[in-house]
């Protein structure tokens, strides 16, 4: 496709398509400089009234009580009846509906029932068991008292021993610090 005034060398139909800048005269070039920079200054221009935009209708929906939070929250509420009235759901619904009040799903439900009782009950029991063998155990008679500790040295003896002597030694130094 060409473009009116400009030749037919100069093709827009691919963005692949560029033409060498060999095979475009100087008033081409020129011609294209002017048209880029008019279609820049549209840009920037609508870029401009669409921020402005943007910002208009931001303090609208603020004075309508309308956040980002309140759009996220109605956007996923309607997706989500959406996807409720779906076909797919409908029928993912259904089969589980089926599958839920099937002989093998009541069946399991009540044998899970069943062993969950037993469990426990077995546990309540064990509970039970270990509470008398306590009880039982305090009731047992508590073992001989201790035993006192008889000194094998005595203690002028244990003054002229190196152990004391070193000790001595040591609250000495720390006493002579201070």
């Amino acid at each position: 496709m060409s473009r009116p005034g400009f030749g037919e060398t100069f093709s827009s139909t691919m963005p692949g398509n560029e033409c060498p800048p060999a095979e475009l005269s100087d008033e081409d070039r020129d011609n294209l400089r002017f048209e880029l920079a008019k279609m820049e200054e549209e840009i920037h221009t609508l870029r401009q009234v669409l921020l402005t935009k943007e910002k208009s209708a931001a303090e609208i929906r603020r004075q309508l009580g309308m956040g980002p939070l309140s759009s996220l929250k109605e956007n996923l509420s309607k997706g989500w009846q959406e996807v409720q009235t779906s076909s797919p759901f409908l029928t993912a619904s259904a089969v589980l509906d089926d599958m839920n009040n099937s002989n093998v799903c009541v069946r399991t439900k009540e044998g899970l029932a069943h062993a969950g009782h037993v469990t426990s009950s077995a546990l309540s029991n064990v509970g039970v068991v270990i509470t008398r063998r306590l009880a039982e155990m305090r009731a047992l008679p508590l073992p001989s008292p201790p035993r006192t500790l008889s000194h094998t040295m005595s203690v002028p003896s244990m003054r002229h021993s190196s152990t004391f002597k070193s000790l001595e030694e040591m609250v000495g130094s720390v006493k002579r610090r201070r």
